[in-house]
């Protein structure tokens, strides 16, 4: 027997454990957060008996109830849902022109688009700010401003996920469609969109679990209580004195960004099995030939 396929044997064990201590480790803190969210009393530091008081009980605090706390879960929804139509076409395009370009500044567009993602949010959210208030005054100031912003910073995803997505297929489903007869613009829309719908759907949930989450360019944008998001509200009662309302606000976030992820995951698992000939293209190049 090798020696060494038993010493890697042997370590699988080592290693699985290792890798479910860190997941409990990082799951701990969220869990006990979302079991404080069920307190029947104002406790955030210890287990009371369970109550749904902070989801709809209380009629002054609770997430149903408060006016507050609807208006931070409203101004996060409206940002998320509009990156999300504003990034993702945007995106797709620039990926697709990008995996087209050929040139001598091909190679340095194509960093600068990983800019986003490599530079600490602290430096981006700083930069955004300077930006809106220094140069583009004349934008509306909040919500149009939050949007931007996560525009700009949620960009470089969806176009990184594209790319990866073109690099997969290749052209030659497109280059039968134009030997087809089909313009450029036919080629796209008949047959590389529906070859690139797993990873736009991908890049749509990426962007909004993003987006839903973020803290650090929401509230350098933010404008004041009308303006602000979940991440806002939870991270300014965190700081002061506050009710498990906001655990409970967090509670019913967390799981529309764990759906997010969710569909997500399943839009890239469909994706890795659709590595054949794509249905979608088949379809296109059938109507083309038709």
């Amino acid at each position: 027997m090798n020696p060494f396929r038993r010493r890697r044997h042997g370590s699988a064990p080592v290693l699985a454990m290792l890798t479910w201590v860190y997941i409990l480790w990082s799951l701990l803190p969220v869990l006990i957060a979302v079991r404080i969210s069920f307190n029947s009393g104002k406790s955030k530091s210890s287990f009371q008996s369970t109550s749904f008081r902070w989801y709809w009980g209380d009629l002054n605090s609770s997430v149903w109830h408060s006016d507050e706390l609807h208006t931070a879960m409203l101004n996060t929804l409206k940002i998320a849902a509009l990156c999300m139509l504003i990034a993702t076409p945007i995106g797709v395009a620039m990926a697709i022109g990008l995996q087209r370009w050929r040139g001598k500044l091909s190679n340095a567009a194509n960093g600068l688009m990983l800019v986003p993602i490599v530079t600490p949010e602290i430096v981006f959210g700083v930069a955004l700010f300077l930006v809106f208030t220094q140069m583009y005054t004349g934008l509306p100031s909040g919500i149009t401003r939050q949007v931007l912003g996560h525009v700009t910073f949620t960009l470089s995803f969806v176009v990184v996920i594209i790319r990866s997505r073109l690099a997969a297929i290749g052209t030659q489903y497109e280059e039968a469609a134009r030997d087809l007869g089909a313009s450029r613009l036919q080629a796209i829309r008949l047959v590389l969109l529906p070859l690139l719908s797993p990873a736009i759907f991908a890049s749509v949930m990426v962007v909004f679990a993003t987006s839903i989450d973020d803290f650090v360019i929401s509230s350098f944008l933010s404008t004041g209580a009308a303006t602000d998001t979940v991440p806002i509200k939870i991270y300014g009662g965190a700081k002061g004195s506050s009710t498990p309302a906001l655990n409970a606000l967090a509670t019913v976030m967390l799981l529309f960004t764990m759906a997010a992820v969710a569909l997500a995951a399943l839009a890239v698992r469909a994706m890795n099995r659709r590595g054949g000939e794509p249905v979608g293209a088949a379809g296109g190049l059938a109507g083309l030939s038709g």
